[in-house]
Parts: structure tokens; sequence; C-alpha cells
């Protein structure tokens, strides 16, 4: 058998030229390669070494390769984690743990049953008797028919205890004959209406404790806050039945303002002067007279007690007063009206325009003035400032070092004083400026 040898197509020195090729390409690309790992590395390398002294591992500066043999110190703290709340979420927080708290309150009374009716024409009586037969007719008219319980008020409130205390405004119970339902708002007895009983009004202000008695279960309950650390520009949240048709309405705003007077009425409880109010944005309507007003906390820092003629102007009662009116009704069963200092003086307070009318050396502090009566006195006889020596026309500057002015009256000053407590007055009078000591009275 013949077997046929090929011979190749391309010669020893040919195949020896194209590997020298080949090897010489390989060392190139190897070439780059390695000084790209080495650009990187070393990049890396700096980075290392300009990182911050970590706290708890002083070798990573000098060699940052000691963390892959360095063990972690045994009492090295986790990172701690930083859990960012929005306010939109707080809010939310706050309405849930705190609406079923607040309640519907509903006022019930006697009142007249009205019917149309028909009776004789009236006016004709004098007539001559052949003349009345022309004229025996009757008329529509309105009659009483007995009487019927109605609904007659509504307004809010919350719970203050897990036994049944509720806080809400005086006016809210301001009649003594009627009757007040509480409509309960938590997850169990939504819906429960139960009779209140109206343990105590305060006197002093447009405070109000109820009491329910409901003993399967304790209920929830709103605590009070520092209505006395509250700043102007934080968030308040006013929950109640408002228009006394909606019941647990939320609205949010922010402390407009404290230290706020105002005179307020509904119609019914006759006009009030409230004073030491705050101020807020947050929309406070009929209906939410009672509710809380809420820190973002959950905390309540105030009761919904009135509402301005104008947009974004609503108004609380401070937690501190309804707290303290709470604790004596807990306590005695009554709310004592509060002693108020007393000074004995009537005044104005002074303006640009009532300084600049009258030449008047100053344009701040009280004017010492007569009221617009006879016996509207401007000093009462025998009171501290008439043992002062304080006459009419007398201008108080001071008290206690701090200047009297529009937004800061005489009578809030007096207001957060005692009966006894003895204070500084500066005056000018009749042309010249004193001091006197004054020890003030109870009213």
């Amino acid at each position: 058998m013949n077997y046929k040898i090929f011979s190749p197509a391309v010669s020893p020195a040919r195949w020896y030229a194209a590997g020298r090729l080949i090897i010489g390409f390989s060392l190139i690309i190897a070439a780059l390669f390695g000084a790209m790992l080495f650009i990187k590395g070393g990049a890396w390398l700096v980075s290392q070494f300009r990182q911050p002294r970590p706290e708890n591992n002083p070798v990573a500066l000098v060699n940052p390769f000691s963390r892959w043999w360095q063990k972690p110190a045994a009492n090295t703290p986790a990172p701690a984690s930083v859990r960012v709340v929005s306010e939109e979420s707080a809010v939310i927080e706050v309405v849930k743990k705190a609406a079923p708290a607040v309640v519907s309150i509903i006022a019930s009374a006697e009142v007249p049953k009205l019917e149309q009716c028909y009776r004789r024409a009236p006016g004709f009586s004098d007539l001559p008797p052949e003349f009345q037969q022309f004229f025996d007719f009757e008329v529509p008219s309105v009659c009483q028919r007995g009487t019927e319980k109605r609904r007659v008020g509504a307004g809010s409130g919350f719970l203050v205890s897990a036994n049944g205390f509720i806080v809400t405004n005086k006016h809210v119970v301001a009649e003594e004959a009627a009757e007040y339902t509480v409509v309960l708002n938590d997850a169990k007895h939504l819906g429960t209406k139960v009779k209140a009983r109206v343990l105590a009004r305060d006197p002093n202000n447009d405070i109000a404790i109820l009491r329910i008695d409901l003993p399967d279960d304790p209920l929830p309950w709103l605590a009070f806050g520092d209505s006395g650390a509250l700043q102007v520009g934080q968030t308040a949240i006013a929950i109640g039945y408002a228009l006394g048709e909606f019941d647990n309405t939320v609205s949010k705003g922010v402390v407009s303002g404290l230290s706020r007077t105002i005179q307020a009425s509904d119609g019914r409880a006759g006009v009030a002067d409230l004073r030491g109010l705050i101020q807020t944005d947050a929309a406070i309507n009929p209906g939410n007279s009672g509710g809380p007003l809420l820190d973002i906390a959950g905390k309540v820092i105030g009761i919904s007690v009135a509402m301005a003629n104008a947009q974004s102007i609503g108004f609380a009662v401070p937690a501190s007063v309804a707290r303290a009116a709470f604790l004596q009704a807990r306590d005695t069963g009554v709310i004592k009206a509060a002693e108020r200092a007393f000074l004995g003086v009537r005044y104005l307070p002074i303006t640009s325009e009532l300084a600049a009318a009258n030449k008047l050396p100053y344009d701040y502090g009280m004017l010492v003035s007569r009221g617009e009566k006879p016996e509207d006195l401007a000093i009462m006889p025998g009171s501290p400032a008439n043992k002062a020596g304080i006459i009419e026309n007398d201008i108080i500057l001071e008290i206690d070092g701090q200047q009297l002015n529009e937004r800061r009256l005489l009578s809030d000053v007096l207001n957060e004083k005692k009966p006894g407590d003895e204070v500084s007055l500066k005056i000018y009078h009749q042309g010249e400026v004193k001091t006197v000591r004054v020890k003030l009275a109870k009213r």
C-alpha cells in the first residue's frame, strides 16, 4: 500500500516569525492590563490613607490593610440607625391615638311644641253686634301643644381619665335645665351614647367638667401638655364636632400667638372676658368648642373655645387652666372661683394717637382715668392704689420692671399675681417719675 505524504504550505521560517509576532502582541496587552491595575490600586490606596482617623480604630490611618486582620473592639457601638419622620406622618399618628378620646356632646331640652291652628280674627270686637257677624271668621295662627324634647346645642369634649371624666367648655353645657349626651368615638364604643352629668363649671374660665359612667372597660384618654412652654410657630392640631355635624374633624395649623385677650359670646351664655388664650390658625368652627388642641406629640395644649369673624383666627384656653379645673372637680366636686389680685384703678392703655391728642409725655403705659358714668371713679376709695397715693391722670409706666402697653395691659400682669403680693409701680405723677410699693388686695 502506498502512502502519500503532504508537504506543508508554509515554510518553518514563516511559522517561527508568526509565533514571535503573537508573543509580542500578548506581552504588550499584558503590560497595558498591568498598568491599569497598578493605577487603580494606587488610587484606592491613596484614598484609604486620606480617610479620617476612625475613633475606634487608630491603626487604620497607619495601615489601611489592618482592617483585614484587626478584630473590632468588644465595646464598639453599632452604627445608630436614624429614623426620619415627616410632619405628615407624625400628625397622622397623633390623630390615630387622640381621636378615640374625643367625644361629641349633644344638649337636649324640653321646648314648646308648636302647631298651626286657627283663631278668630282679632281687632273687630269693638264693632256693634249687628256688624260683627260679617267679621266672624278665623285666621291661621301658631299654638303651643305641650312640650317636646329636642336637640338645642352641640359641642366637643375629650376624656382625661379612664373612668369617664371629660373636659369641655362651660358654654357648651350652659343650659342648667338641659340634658347632655356624650357620643363616644373609640373603636369598641363607636357611636355609643351615654348620659353625662355636669360635675362642675369654672366660674372664672370657660371650662366645665363632665362625668360619664361606663364601668365595663377603661376608656381612652388624653394627657395634658405644658402650655407654659409653647412657642409661636409650633404645630397645633384641633379635633372636634365641627358644625355639630361632622364628628372627629381634624384641622392643622400653628400656634399663631400667646396671651391673647378677647370678649366672647355664643348668643346664650352672655359675654365673657377671656384672657391668656392661645391663638391658632388651625380651623376652629362652631361645634369645635370644648375639643382638644394638640401638639405634635399628641399632648393637650389647649381647649378650643372661640373663633374670630375672620379666616384662620381661632382661640383656645391653655391646658394649664383646664388641668387645674379638672383636678379641683375630681377631688372636691366643685371648682372654686380663683382669688384675683386687686389694685383699684380704672385706666386707658396709651396709644400713639392718644398721646399725640393729649400731649402726653409717654406713648405707652396706663392712663388712670374715670369712666363714662359719674360712678365710674378713676380710683376706688380705700383701694391699694388709693393708699399708695395714685390719682387720676397719673400714668402707670411699669409694674415690677415690666413695661405696660397695648400688648401687655395692667390687668394681664395683675392676673399673674396673688392677693397679698407686693409690687413695684413706676408712675408718672404730677410731672415727675416715681416708684411706689403697693400691696395688692383681694378682689
